[in-house]
C-alpha cells in the first residue's frame, strides 16, 4: 500500500513539475509615473509648492540686487555694513525656505508613492490573476525579456480605472 502512494505520488509531482509556468513583466516605476492619478498629483504638488519657489527666487534676486549695490563701490562703509548684515539675513532666509521646501516636498512626496505603491501592488495581483500568471517580475531586475510578456501597459490601464481620477481632480489647484 504505501508503495503505491509513493509511486502516485511521484506521478503526480512529475506531472506537476512538466506544467509550464506563466510569467510576465512589469516596468512597476514605469506604470505608477504613467499612472493618471500619479499624473495628478505631480501637478498637485507642483503648483501646491509654486509660491514658495516663487518666494526664493525673488529672495535671490534680492541677494544679487545687494551683491550689485556692494560692488558698486558707491556706498560709505555705515551703508556697505548694512547691506552685508541684510544679505547675511537674507541668505540664511533663503536657506531656511529651502530646506523647509525640500523636506515637504520629499515627505508628501513619499507618501504619495506609498500610498500608490500599495495600489500598484494589489492591481498587479489582480492583473496577474485575470491573465493567470504564476510569476511578475520587474524589469529592472530582469536582464532580457520578449515584448509579449511585458504587462506594463495593461497594469497601468487597470490602475487608472480601478482608480479614476475626477475631471475637477485632474486640475492644478488655483495659485494664490
Amino acid at each position: 500500500m504505501n508503495k503505491l502512494l509513493i509511486a502516485v505520488l511521484a506521478f503526480a509531482s512529475i506531472g506537476t513539475a512538466s506544467a509550464q509556468i506563466k510569467l510576465a513583466v512589469i516596468n512597476t516605476q514605469k506604470a505608477l509615473l504613467d499612472t493618471d492619478e500619479l499624473k495628478k498629483d505631480q501637478k498637485e504638488m507642483e503648483a501646491k509648492f509654486k509660491p514658495r519657489q516663487d518666494q526664493m527666487i525673488k529672495i535671490q534676486k534680492e541677494l544679487e540686487d545687494i551683491q550689485t549695490q556692494l560692488n558698486s563701490g558707491k556706498l560709505n562703509e555705515l551703508g556697505t555694513q548694512e547691506l552685508n548684515t541684510e544679505g547675511q539675513r537674507k541668505q540664511r532666509e533663503l536657506q531656511r525656505l529651502q530646506q523647509d521646501l525640500q523636506s515637504d516636498v520629499e515627505s508628501e512626496r513619499t507618501e504619495i508613492l506609498q500610498r500608490a505603491g500599495t495600489r500598484m501592488q494589489e492591481v498587479i495581483k489582480k492583473v496577474a490573476d485575470e491573465k493567470g500568471l504564476d510569476v511578475v517580475l520587474d524589469a529592472s531586475s530582469t536582464h532580457y525579456f520578449k515584448a509579449p510578456l511585458d504587462i506594463t501597459t495593461d497594469v497601468v490601464a487597470a490602475y487608472n480605472k480601478t482608480y479614476p481620477v475626477t475631471a475637477a481632480a485632474a486640475k492644478p489647484a488655483p495659485v494664490k
